[in-house]
């Protein structure tokens, strides 16, 4: 008879390619890897991973048993996800991901409340630049700036982020006045891919700035902070992270800048344990109580003249 936990291995290294990545998913070492997808190979009697310069590839037999056990881990989640929402405790695990610095700003001061008011739950925050399924029970609830499409998914816009554009004080020192108009030659972007940034604020600086040059990209809006207030650049940050900034000028600019919804997300299955209700209701509170930090008025201002601590 098959083993479970060996399919649930082969599914890992068939999406990852790599026994390393497929490893770290699962939290176990590569010789673990290697063992249980002998084991199922030898159960079957037929290859089902070739190992290419470019990864693990499935073979033909590989992708009909991914297919199948692909079925079998969809029923297994389903079937956890109905379990699971019927348990009545307000206690237990919560596990709740989002971006880095939505977790460190917004949720984390969030969940320290809701710990004095539910001292029972326990919360998993998990700052994460990919999307965590739901359904795969990577995490139960989500706080994301992006709509998700899926049809098992609830979603409920709780608020907006406002953005601005900023600058370290010596950053303007040294490159002078934005010709905004001519495009501003002569300076330099601080651009973020991910985190809690999308391509519509990507976009506008693009727009607004198309002759500066990009001097630093990256997936972190902390990172992002960071390289403004020590000189690197104009960057399009969230206000409500960077307006705190004692070593950033908030810039005034020709036209807004596009703010972007945040969306509270979980599993239709799941929603309604107590747990993890009580968890999206404070999330919600929270996030609207904050409503005029997170979006400010206002289309932009000198925020501050100290130089902080650019060097």
């Amino acid at each position: 008879m098959l083993d479970w936990d060996d399919l649930r291995f082969f599914l890992a290294l068939a999406r990852h390619g790599s026994l390393s990545a497929a490893a770290r998913d699962l939290h176990v070492a590569q010789s673990t890897m290697g063992r249980r997808l002998a084991s199922l190979e030898a159960s079957l009697g037929v290859r089902l991973l070739n190992r290419t310069p470019d990864g693990y590839v499935a073979t033909q037999a590989g992708e009909g048993v991914r297919a199948r056990a692909e079925r079998l881990e969809q029923e297994a989640m389903a079937l956890e996800r109905d379990v699971g929402g019927r348990d009545t405790r307000m206690a237990g695990l919560v596990r709740v991901t989002c971006a880095e610095t939505v977790a460190t700003h917004i949720l984390a001061p969030c969940f320290a409340l809701l710990h004095v008011q539910q001292p029972d739950l326990m919360i998993e925050l998990i700052p994460n630049p990919r999307e965590l399924s739901l359904s795969m029970r990577e995490a139960d609830i989500s706080l994301r700036l992006r709509r998700p499409d899926q049809h098992d998914l609830v979603v409920r816009r709780v608020g907006s982020l406002g953005f601005g554009l900023f600058a370290s004080p010596g950053y303007l020192e040294r490159h002078g006045e934005l010709d905004f108009e001519g495009g501003c030659p002569g300076h330099y972007l601080i651009t973020q891919s991910e985190d809690i940034q999308d391509a519509t604020q990507t976009a506008w600086l693009a727009d607004l700035a198309p002759r500066a040059r990009v001097a630093m990209q990256t997936s972190s809006h902390e990172a992002a902070v960071s390289a403004a207030v020590h000189g690197g650049g104009l960057a399009c940050l969230a206000r409500f992270r960077a307006d705190k900034e004692t070593g950033l000028v908030r810039l005034d600019v020709p036209s807004q800048v596009p703010s972007a919804d945040m969306f509270l997300v979980v599993h239709r299955d799941t929603r309604q344990t107590p747990r993890i209700r009580v968890a999206l209701t404070h999330i919600t509170e929270w996030v609207r109580r904050q409503a005029g930090e997170l979006l400010p008025v206002g289309t932009g201002k000198i925020a501050s003249s100290d130089g902080g601590p650019e060097h």
